[in-house]
Formats: structure tokens, sequence, C-alpha cells
């Protein structure tokens, strides 16, 4: 089947190339194992076991970036943490904190933007350095490089000390759960995708990467359970591109998923939404916090479907979470401080800006803020944090 660009079918191309990505564009330039717990961590259910996790949006370098993570780097190599050390205080204060690996590695060079993305495999490194423990990896390019371009980039991440989720190398790997340690708790994170942009999966390989199915994804959740999870994270790939507000699906799916129990608790605890290359609302659905859309960490300037230069596709958020655990052992762990932290990656310098400290860009921050709250989240205590 399909391991490599090369063999990617004329038929799966035309696909792609009409439904992918068109917003991914940007125009042409002139081993298994948990964290281990943190120094000074309380034990499970004591009155403070609190933890806090942030998770954040697309990472999706386009060339661009790609030739700006090499000048960061001196003209040898890439170095992607200058671009992300804006948001790094952020994002290393967190007990467990999150990204979105929209793209596949490349190798040796052979490196790629919009269409078929292969990034360098530093940006690993450059994600572990901001403070990341764990990438959601299931998207609609994850299969741009085949199998290879799966493998390639899981070693990396693995070798960056960073944990992943929703593609896999083997059928070992994609039927075991990810879990994570928070503080006192074990965190399982799931991710999955809409689609592969039209690439089917590898005939041999079915389960290299987790598309959404309802039933698959509960039936994942209750397993994590089982394995020992205290809290389920979701991670989802979904949504309308350039869309503001969620669309039907993500309404849909959101309520199915946080309506779910397992023995008695929610089967799941946080959804995640990513794919939209915009803010999107977050919201309380069944008493679960579900973010639609984190929108692109990190990207080239975007063109949308008009198009058109969009500034809204290099507009963000981190999502920011303080957990409580349960009064009693078996209980639910319980989101006791929901937060959103505004941001928005400069195209003229290609960096990642904390729009709190960017007292020139609070259009920009207002314009997200209104997003985010457009479905009354602040009602359920949703606030701008720093």
């Amino acid at each position: 089947m399909k391991t490599t660009r090369r063999r990617h079918t004329t038929l799966a191309l035309a696909v792609l190339l009409l439904t992918a990505a068109v917003g991914c564009q940007e125009p042409e330039p002139e081993p298994e194992q948990e964290r281990p717990a943190r120094s000074g961590d309380p034990a499970p259910h004591a009155a403070n076991a609190r933890f806090t996790l942030v998770a954040s949006g697309d990472v999706l370098p386009h060339s661009s970036v790609i030739r700006q993570a090499n000048a960061d780097a001196g003209g040898s190599g890439y170095d992607f943490r200058p671009m992300l050390a804006g948001m790094q205080p952020v994002v290393a204060r967190a007990d467990l904190a999150i990204c979105h690996m929209e793209t596949v590695y490349g190798a040796n060079g052979d490196y790629s933007g919009y269409p078929l993305f292969k990034s360098p495999p530093e940006v690993a490194a450059g994600l572990a350095a901001t403070g990341y423990d764990a990438c959601s990896t299931a998207s609609n390019h994850t299969l741009d490089a085949g199998a290879a371009g799966i493998h390639r980039t899981l070693d990396a991440l693995d070798r960056a000390g960073v944990r992943h989720a929703g593609s896999a190398r083997t059928a070992a790997e994609a039927s075991t759960p990810t879990l994570l340690r928070a503080g006192p708790a074990k965190v399982a994170h799931l991710a999955y995708t809409y689609g592969t942009n039209g690439i089917p999966l590898p005939e041999d390989r079915p389960w290299a990467v987790k598309v959404i199915d309802r039933d698959r994804i509960l039936a994942d959740a209750r397993a994590a359970r089982k394995a020992g999870a205290d809290v389920v994270v979701l991670s989802v790939h979904w949504g309308t591109e350039w869309q503001d507000a969620p669309d039907a699906q993500q309404l849909r799916l959101s309520r199915q998923l946080t309506e779910a129990r397992t023995d008695g608790r929610p089967a799941i605890d946080l959804i995640l939404g990513t794919h939209a290359h915009v803010p999107q609302a977050y919201e309380k659905v069944n008493g679960t916090w579900v973010v639609y859309g984190m929108g692109d960490q990190i990207a080239g300037a975007m063109v949308n479907h008009s198009g058109a230069h969009d500034p809204r596709g290099n507009e963000s958020t981190i999502g920011r979470f303080t957990f409580a655990p349960p009064a009693e052992p078996g209980g639910r762990w319980k989101v006791e401080k929901a937060e959103f932290v505004p941001q928005w990656f400069d195209v003229g310098s290609h960096r990642v800006v904390n729009l709190n400290d960017a007292p020139d860009q609070s259009a920009v921050r207002d314009r997200i803020r209104q997003v985010v709250l457009s479905r009354g989240a602040a009602e359920d205590g949703l606030v701008m944090g720093k």
C-alpha cells in the first residue's frame, strides 16, 4: 500500500488537493512509560492533590516556518525553540502539557510544506524544550508520507521524551492507551482524526491512524479506565476549516461523548479540538469541558478557501484546566478552574506571542476572547488567564 509520497495514487492525490488542505496552504514567499511524578507531588486523594493541564493547537510547519527554523539554527540544522519560547512559561509550569503535532517528519533534508507535509524531526526537540509532555498525532496529514512518516515522527518524539497518541507503528502500540502522569493523577490521552485527506489507510496497517468513531472512542476510553486512568483526555481533529462556530458533527459528537458513563462517572473528562485553523468556542457540555478548536499555534501565513490571506489562521488559544481529586476513591476528578490563554503566531518574526504580553495586539486578543466565549463559557466559569 501507500508507504511513501511516490506511491500515492493519482486519485488519492486529486482527492487530497480538492478536499484537504486548501486551508492548510500558505502563499509562496518571495518505549511505553509514564512520566515520573514531579518532586513533591502529594498522594492521590489528598486535599491538595490538584494538577494543571494545558493544551494547545496545531503545529503546522509550512515551508516558511522550516526556513526560519533553519535560520534560527544558524543555517545548519533546524531549531524550533525560539519560535515557541514566548509560551514556554505557560507550558512549562503545567503538570501536564499536550500539543497537537499535525504533520509527520521527513529525513535527511527531505522536508516540505503544503500540500504533503514532511517536517524536520527537530520539531520534537523544540516541543520538549518548551515543556510539552505529549502530543496528539492523528490528523488529516498523518499519512502524507505513508507508514514511514509515522515511524519517523513517533521515533523522533520518543527520542525527545514526548509521548504521543493517535498514530502507531505497530498493532500493539495502537491498542495500548497512552498513560501520563500529572502530579498524583494518571491521565489517559486518546486522539482521533476525521480522515486522512483521501489517502487510504494501509491495508496491512489499518490501525496506523485512529479515525473518529463514537463507539471506538468510548471503547478505548473504557479500556483506559481499566488500565488505571483517573482522567481521560480526548484530542479530536475535526470541524470545518475557517469556521469560527462548531459544526454539526462537533456538536453532535461532543454531546454523545460527554453523556456517556463508565462505572458511574463520565467516560471522557476533557475534549480538545484541532483542525479548523481558527480559534473556536469553549463550552461545558453535560458537565464536561469541550474546546471545539484551539487554532494554529505554528503555521505560515495562511490562505483561506477564498484564496485570501486570513490572519485568523495564526491565532489560537492554550486551554488550561485545573483538576481537583474526588472526595472518595473512584469518583470523578473535576475541573475546578478553566482558563484560556490567547496567543498569536507573528509571521513576520516567526514567533509565538502570548497576547497578554502584546498590548499593541489588543484587537486580536479581544477577537479571540469573543469567539472563545461565544457559547456561554463565561457563565460556567471560564476566564482568560495569563
